[in-house]
């Protein structure tokens, strides 16, 4: 009995410990089991033992390996059974490399063959992975549940660039939703249908019809999208509600050998360019997986624009796409025309690295040309854009860059450009760009040549500008002409593109020859120094001066917005003199006293133009001339500029006031205001007031001119010396004294007078004396006119009127009545002269031989009161 008691507690004890030494060497004997049904040359590894709990089976870690490459990866897996079996499972990594290490064409006799087999080998469970993803695509990270039993499989995936819904009933797959998050900015690619699945597993399915709906970049933000096949053939549509043609017509066929898509249809309207073409595309060897298909093919697009149609063809392959290392040959050919632009490209390269991150390098040959009219009056002769040897990646750009501009501008002149450079890993704001550039071309408008040449780069966020040197080899424009302008560099322009500290600066200097000008003045050589500062070439204030010589520094700033460049000027006091370069040597003027300053405020935009506003002041002004001499000179100019409209006398009237003016006579206390708009019009009219002189012993004025001018400008002549005006005239056959007074109606824009109905008059007596020997020349040359003459050697003017017109030409048509009484050897008669005279005032300045024309008429009509006198009679009136 006691034996039999010790065999039956042998048999309890193997009974409790054989599933614990079962449990414990599990990491030995369960691998090789798993086998049976997993491809030759694959096998899976424990590194440590599973762990048995209360409920579950915890299992710590779990490799999977094709060969010596880990494929997957199982982080702490629990398996439990509350209902029906359930694995979670923290983490599943997988490692698309490793796929290629799986064995090809072999198959395990043991391990079930059809979907059906499968399927029924699948035990009610539950699975739940936390974090499932597949390097190198960890963006599409996710969680995955799925539901098993023999009839049903149902399949839920959360990520954030990924989401799925779907289920399996034997043959039949129903995707529920589908979201992908494939461009970074833009709505997610959905879809949803239904696919009959084959009968192996590893087949495409037989039939299916998917639909969805894109969001597209561009001017159609929605098309519906649908895919349906039957058998090996099948047709992919992308549709715009609003076209009745399909953006996208895919027609596709398959083989065991070969899926071809053939005559597939496209058009597209990119930012007014219309686009259209075809598509064909070969996969050979398709099922033996991505990295072994042989696949080629060609696009063409068809581009529609002002200079005709275009036509470029794209060529790829053969070559093959990989996960992880592709190697496809590719060549751009052909034109594209937009607007009046055409582009022309012979583009060979080939596209290498993982699929979904691939690079493309252009080789040698490769160039893309352009030539074309940007707008009316700019034509673009070729730009030239060589590429052989750039390479074109996800993480930027590098190789060498150039481009050659060749142009010309019908008003403005031609003009060649070069830009040479060097990129590495370049993205805007990401990685390095280095350049040079260089140029030369006409200014027409200025008859000048200009030349341009500097460096910089684009590193990271930040773009510098590290030298600069333009100019023009002279600038000359009606009477003006510069010589030499040159802008460079004296502090690199940097512009630092941070979103939290964006910051912009640099400082430049504008240096010129002298500006001479066809009068004879001179500019001297001029600088301008100024620096910009702000966050960015929209938003920055400058500052600086400009000096020539001894004029200025005339102190500058303000800022520049993106839309309107604002600044004020301040020119500060300096004396007259600093200004005698600019007066022209035949002037003989000499600046002696006085001081200038001024103050403007300006601002610039595109719908606004350029507006301006501000004044100048000269105070105590004195130049001096070999035969006139200005004293005491005060100009007061405020002044505004808009909408090519000068405003004078914003705060108060534009003021001149002269002390004096020294010629042949002396004018004192010369006053003038002027207040309006220039281009004048009815509605704002530019007046002309508190006109005033004294010279010549009594005063000129005029009170008001106004332009457009409907009145005339009365000029009055008020108590003038005719002594005085005869003394600085100074004719040699007579002299006059007395006060003459008068009035002149001015016209300035009159089509026939300058001066209708004048009059002069004198308020009290004058006196007329000739010269003798005139006199005497007279009478014994013509013994008729002799007579009168005798009468007029001395005259006493009691009453004169004078009327005068001069028209538009200059004609001064002159007509005066004289009373008086002649006093000669003692004897007094009674005299009345009529004085007609009509000549050219502008030829008679010219001229200047005033005493001479009255000789040579006094010679021709000189007669006196009475009617008749006969030679040799005495004709008089008594006293």
């Amino acid at each position: 009995m006691r034996g039999k008691y010790r065999a039956l507690i042998a048999l309890a004890l193997l009974l409790v410990l054989l599933p614990l030494a079962l449990l414990l060497t599990v990491a030995h004997w369960l691998p090789g089991l798993v086998g049976i049904w997993l491809p030759p040359g694959t096998r899976i590894a424990l590194e440590q033992s599973p762990r048995l709990t209360r409920n579950s089976v915890v299992i710590p870690h779990l490799s999977y390996l094709a060969g010596d490459c880990e494929l997957a990866k199982v982080t702490h897996a629990t398996l439990s059974h509350p209902s029906r079996w359930k694995l979670d499972v923290d983490a599943l990594d997988l490692n698309s490399a490793c796929f290629n290490q799986l064995p090809a064409g072999e198959e395990n006799p043991a391990a079930p063959r059809t979907l059906a087999e499968w399927q029924a080998m699948l035990p009610y469970s539950w699975l739940t992975i936390k974090k499932f993803s597949l390097t190198p695509w960890q963006q599409f990270a996710g969680e995955l549940q799925v539901g098993l039993t023999p009839t049903r499989q149902t399949i839920r995936y959360r990520g954030d660039a990924i989401s799925l819904a779907a289920q399996i009933d034997g043959q039949t797959a129903t995707i529920t939703s589908f979201s992908l998050q494939a461009i970074e900015g833009q709505k997610p690619l959905s879809l949803a249908g239904e696919v009959t699945l084959g009968l192996l597993p590893d087949g495409l399915p037989t039939q299916g019809h998917l639909s969805t709906r894109v969001h597209l970049p561009g001017p159609l933000p929605l098309a519906d999208a649908e895919l349906e096949w039957e058998q090996n053939r099948g047709q992919l549509l992308i549709s715009s509600p609003d076209d009745p043609d399909p953006l996208l017509d895919l027609p596709w066929t398959v083989t065991a050998d070969r899926l071809a898509i053939s005559d597939g249809r496209w058009h597209w309207a990119l930012e007014g360019m219309p686009l259209s073409g075809r598509l064909a595309i070969n996969a050979d060897n398709w099922q033996q997986g991505l990295d072994a298909a042989l696949i080629s093919g060609r696009l063409n697009v068809v581009t529609q624009g002002a200079a005709g149609k275009g036509n470029a063809v794209l060529n790829f392959g053969p070559g093959k796409l990989s996960l992880t290392d592709s190697a496809m040959p590719v060549q751009l050919t052909g034109e594209a025309k937009q607007d009046q632009m055409i582009f022309y490209a012979v583009l060979p390269g080939a596209l290498s690295g993982p699929l979904l991150d691939p690079q493309l390098r252009f080789a040698p040959g490769a160039l893309l040309r352009s030539r074309g009219r940007v707008i009316d009056s700019l034509n673009i002769d070729e730009i030239r854009w060589p590429l052989a040897g750039v390479k074109v990646a996800s993480t930027g750009v590098d190789g060498r860059l150039q481009a050659i501009l060749r142009a010309h501008e019908n008003q403005m002149g031609d003009f060649e450009l070069h830009l040479d450079g060097q990129a590495n890993d370049f993205l805007p704001d990401s990685g390095l760009w280095q350049w040079r550039y260089w140029g030369e071309g006409g200014f027409t408008p200025m008859q000048a040549r200009w030349d341009v040449k500097g460096t910089g780069e684009w590193r990271d966020s930040t773009i510098t500008l590290n030298t600069l040197s333009t100019g023009f080899d002279k600038l000359q424009y009606g009477a003006m002409r510069i010589h030499a302008p040159r802008l460079t560099m004296n502090k690199p322009v940097r512009w630092v593109r941070e979103e939290a500290h964006p910051r912009f600066e640099g400082a430049l200097t504008l240096d010129a020859g002298e500006t001479t000008f066809t009068g004879g003045s001179v500019l001297p050589p001029s600088r301008l120094n100024f620096s910009v500062q702000g966050s960015d070439p929209t938003s920055f204030q400058f500052k600086g001066d400009l000096h020539a010589d001894e004029i200025g520094p005339v102190q500058v700033n303000g800022r520049w917005d993106g839309i309107r460049l604002r600044g004020q000027a301040w020119w500060p006091a300096q004396p007259l003199t600093v200004f005698q370069p600019l007066i022209p040597p035949d002037w003989k003027m000499a600046l002696r006293d006085g001081n200038f300053y001024a103050q403007i405020a300006f601002s610039a935009a595109a719908e606004q133009g350029f507006e301006a506003g501000g004044h100048g002041v000269l105070k105590g002004g004195s130049a001096w001339m070999p035969d006139n001499k200005f004293d005491g000179v005060d100009f007061v100019l405020p002044f505004r500029f808009s909408d090519s409209t000068w405003q004078m006398g914003t705060r108060g009237p534009v003021r001149l006031r002269i002390g004096s003016v020294e010629n042949q006579v002396v004018a004192r206390h010369l006053t003038a205001d002027l207040e309006g708009w220039y281009p004048w019009s009815d509605q704002q009219p530019l007046i002309l007031s508190n006109v005033s002189v004294e010279v010549l012993g009594g005063t000129i004025s005029m009170q008001q001119l106004r332009m457009p001018q409907h009145d005339a400008a009365l000029l009055r002549v008020n108590n003038i010396s005719s002594s005085e005006l005869i003394t600085a005239v100074n004719p040699k056959q007579f002299t006059l004294s007395g006060r003459v007074n008068g009035a002149l109606p001015l016209w300035l824009d009159n089509p026939q007078w300058i001066i209708k109905d004048g009059w002069l008059t004198n308020p009290g007596p004058m006196t007329l004396r000739l010269d003798k020997d005139m006199a005497d020349a007279i009478v014994k040359d013509n013994m008729a006119a002799g007579v009168g003459i005798n009468w007029l050697r001395y005259m006493e003017i009691a009453r004169s009127w004078t009327r005068l017109n001069l028209s538009s030409l200059g004609v001064l048509t002159l007509h005066a009545e004289l009373q008086g009484t002649s006093r000669i050897e003692g004897k007094s008669n009674t005299v009345k002269l009529n004085y007609q005279h009509e000549e050219n005032l502008f030829m008679l300045w010219r001229s200047l031989r005033f005493g001479d024309n009255l000789q040579a008429w006094l010679e021709q009509h000189a007669s006196l009161p009475g009617g008749e006198c006969k030679t040799g009679e005495t004709c008089e009136e008594p006293q």
